[in-house]
């Protein structure tokens, strides 16, 4: 099976990184978070896993974290459509 992953560096968020791989269907097969709220994270990571990218950017983009002008939801909204134009590997 193919794969594609990126590294997302977050912005404005208490996570710092983004580490996202899917399958050549754009299933998402992984999510990790670096930093941020450990257990919110791990259930959002385990909520997105086998979903399409399209449907996961849909449902998270835009989301808001108290007056900061993004969230951990919406900066994976952000590496997930970097992922979708990320090259696929074997």
């Amino acid at each position: 099976m193919k794969t594609k992953h990126v590294q997302y560096a977050t912005q404005g968020t208490c996570s710092q990184l983004i580490d996202v791989t899917a399958d050549e269907n754009d299933v998402i097969q992984q999510v990790f978070f670096l930093g941020g709220c450990n257990g919110n994270l791990q259930g959002i990571s385990q909520l997105v896993r086998g979903q399409k990218i399209d449907d996961v950017i849909h449902k998270i983009e835009g989301i808001r974290c108290g007056a900061k002008g993004t969230s951990c939801p919406d900066q994976l909204s952000r590496a997930l459509r970097q992922l979708k134009t990320a090259p696929l590997k074997e």
